[in-house]
C-alpha cells in the first residue's frame, strides 16, 4: 500500500477519485489546502484522510511515501524540491517547472534523495490510445506521415475569476502551457521527438496577460510533420487528434479531457488490410482511463514491476517544448530541439 498526501483540493479532487478506485494500491493520508472547507467538500464516507493547511505537516509525516502536487504552476518546482528533500516520491501536475534551470535543480534533488518524480500526463490512458499503441506495436501502422492536433476549448470570465489564472506570475503561461500541453505530450508519445518548430501566439478571446490562441508547426525527428491549433474561444470544449500513418489513419472523437476514452476511427489505407486491422483492434489489452491508468502505472513502478509510467524525462521534455514554443512566438524564428543551457530562455520564459 502506497500512502499519499495530496497538496491542493482543486484538481486534487480528480486525483482523489482515482486513488479511491485504486484502493488496493494507494491510501490517501492527507489532503492539504489553505481552505479546509474545500477539503471537506471532497471527502466521502469511508475517507480517513486528514485535512491540513500546512504543507510541512504532510511532508513531516513518516508514513507518507508520495506527495501529489496539485497546486498552481508557479509553486510546482519549489514544492517538488521540498518534497524530495523530505524523502518523498513526487507526482506533479503539469507543468513540472517553468524553466529548464528548475528542471535541472529537480533532477539533482531527485538523484540526491533517491526518489522518483512523475509528471502528470493522464491523457495517455484510454481504450483508443491503447488500440493505437497496439497497432503500432504489431507493425500495422508503419511510419507516421503527418499529425494534426486541435485543442479548441472555451474559457471566459468565470474561469479567469480565479486571481492567478491568465497571469504570467500565477499561471506562468496561457493556452500553450495550461491547455494544449497534454495534446503536445500525446504527439511526442505517439510520434517521438520533435526536431524543430515554428509558433505563433496571440490573445484574442479574453482580456488576460497570457495567450489564448496559438498555431504551431512541428518537424519530428522521424521526418513526419505535425500541426497544433489552439484556441480558448470555441463554442464548446473539443479536442481532435489525427495521425496519418503509412498504412492507416487514426482519428479521435472530440472528447476534450480524455481523448482516448471514446472510440476512434482506424482506417486502413489499403481496403484489403482493414480486416486484419480490425482483428488486431479486438485483441488490444484493456487499460484504465485517465488518472486511474496514470496512477496504476506509478504503483507498478514503485513496486519494481514492468510499467509504462510517465517519467521525469517526459516532464523535462514537455518544459523544453513549451520553452521552444514561447521563444519561437516571440522571435518569429524556427527553434531547434533539444535546447541547451546557453538558450536565451533556459532560466525561464516569464516576461
Amino acid at each position: 500500500m502506497i500512502d499519499v498526501a495530496i497538496l491542493g483540493a482543486g484538481i486534487g479532487r480528480e486525483h482523489l477519485a482515482a486513488f479511491r478506485a485504486l484502493k488496493d494500491s494507494f491510501a490517501v493520508r492527507a489532503v492539504v489546502d489553505q481552505d479546509l472547507a474545500r477539503v471537506e467538500t471532497i471527502r466521502q464516507e469511508g475517507d480517513s484522510f486528514r485535512a491540513l493547511r500546512d504543507i510541512d505537516e504532510a511532508l513531516a509525516d513518516p508514513q507518507v511515501q508520495v506527495v501529489d502536487i496539485c497546486l498552481p504552476p508557479h509553486l510546482h518546482a519549489s514544492v517538488t524540491q521540498r518534497a524530495l528533500a523530505a524523502g518523498k516520491h513526487v507526482i506533479c501536475e503539469k507543468p513540472l517547472a517553468t524553466s529548464l534551470a528548475d528542471v535541472e535543480e529537480i533532477r539533482r534533488a531527485a538523484q540526491a534523495a533517491g526518489c522518483n518524480v512523475y509528471p502528470v500526463f493522464q491523457y495517455r490512458w484510454g481504450p483508443s490510445l491503447a488500440q493505437l499503441r497496439h497497432l503500432m506495436a504489431c507493425g500495422l501502422a508503419g511510419q507516421l506521415q503527418v499529425a494534426a492536433l486541435e485543442t479548441h476549448w472555451s474559457r471566459g470570465a468565470e474561469y479567469y475569476a480565479v486571481p492567478w489564472r491568465g497571469t504570467w506570475a500565477g499561471e506562468c503561461g496561457g493556452a500553450v502551457l495550461g491547455h494544449a500541453i497534454h495534446n503536445h505530450d500525446l504527439l511526442t508519445h505517439i510520434a517521438g521527438d520533435i526536431a524543430c518548430l515554428s509558433a505563433l501566439t496571440t490573445t484574442r478571446v479574453n482580456e488576460i496577460e497570457t495567450e489564448d490562441c496559438a498555431s504551431i508547426s512541428f518537424a519530428m525527428a522521424s521526418g513526419a510533420l505535425a500541426t497544433s491549433s489552439i484556441t480558448l474561444g470555441a463554442a464548446r470544449d473539443e479536442t481532435r487528434l489525427r495521425f496519418v500513418f503509412e498504412h492507416l489513419t487514426a482519428t479521435s472523437g472530440t472528447a476534450p479531457y480524455a481523448p482516448g476514452a471514446e472510440p476512434w476511427s482506424f482506417q486502413a489505407r489499403a481496403p484489403h488490410a482493414q480486416a486484419q486491422l480490425d482483428a488486431a483492434l479486438r485483441q488490444t489489452p484493456i487499460e484504465p482511463i485517465g488518472f486511474e491508468g496514470f496512477f496504476a502505472q506509478i504503483a507498478l513502478d514503485l513496486a519494481g514491476r514492468e510499467n509504462q509510467a510517465v517519467t521525469f524525462e517526459d516532464g523535462a521534455a514537455s518544459v523544453a517544448l513549451v520553452t521552444a514554443i514561447y521563444h519561437s512566438a516571440r522571435t518569429g524564428r524556427q527553434v531547434a530541439l533539444p535546447l541547451d543551457p546557453s538558450h536565451a530562455l533556459y532560466k525561464g520564459w516569464l516576461p
